[in-house]
Parts: structure tokens; C-alpha cells; sequence
């Protein structure tokens, strides 16, 4: 998954781009909020995953201060834009699939 084309501070958002592609403001900020915690939970399994990597039944104090890698990979995670954020670029890049059920039956 790509991480890096979203902005890693706040911007100042034009409220009609957000409600130009449902129509309800509302309906987009669930759209986004869902899909900002389908990326949460995403990055926590790839880093769950990488980190499992080091991982052992005996942990000793020397191994816990010395992993330098471990350590790396938790801040290559935390310097990463957070998951609202690349939510939103992804709506208004048109890269997220969304319908309504109540208004496909109309």
C-alpha cells in the first residue's frame, strides 16, 4: 500500500470538493471514516507482520534495548501520514468505491 502521496500536516479543504461527490457533507465524512480505519487496521497488520519478525520466546534484557531494527520499522510507521489523511486524498482523487443502497432503490 502506498503511504506517501497524502500530506503528513493539516491543510485547509475546500467543503465543497468534499460535497460535490455525494451530494450530503455528512455522507462523506462516514465514506472517509470508514475508510480511514479500513488503512488503520491495514498498517497495524503489515507492521504487526513485520514486527513478528523479531519476535522470540525468551527475551532477554540486552535484546530488548539493542534491536535496532525493531526500533527503526516503529518509526518508519510513526513518521507515516495518518490514516484520515490519506483517506481524504484518496476521496478526492476519486480513488474510493462507495454507493448507498437506500438511494440505488429510488
Amino acid at each position: 500500500m502506498s503511504y506517501k502521496n497524502a500530506a503528513t500536516t493539516t491543510v485547509t479543504r475546500d467543503l465543497l470538493k468534499f460535497e460535490a461527490g455525494t451530494g450530503n457533507i455528512y455522507e462523506t465524512v462516514v465514506i472517509i471514516a470508514k475508510r480511514a480505519n479500513h488503512i488503520s487496521s491495514e498498517m497495524k497488520e503489515e507492521l504487526h507482520n513485520k514486527l513478528s519478525d523479531f519476535a522470540s520466546s525468551q527475551d532477554s534484557l540486552d535484546e530488548v534495548f539493542e534491536n535496532r531494527e525493531q526500533i527503526e520499522i516503529s518509526k518508519f510507521y510513526e513518521r507515516l501520514p495518518k490514516p484520515a489523511l490519506i483517506a481524504v486524498e484518496e476521496f478526492l482523487d476519486g480513488k474510493i468505491y462507495f454507493r448507498n443502497p437506500a438511494k440505488d432503490k429510488k
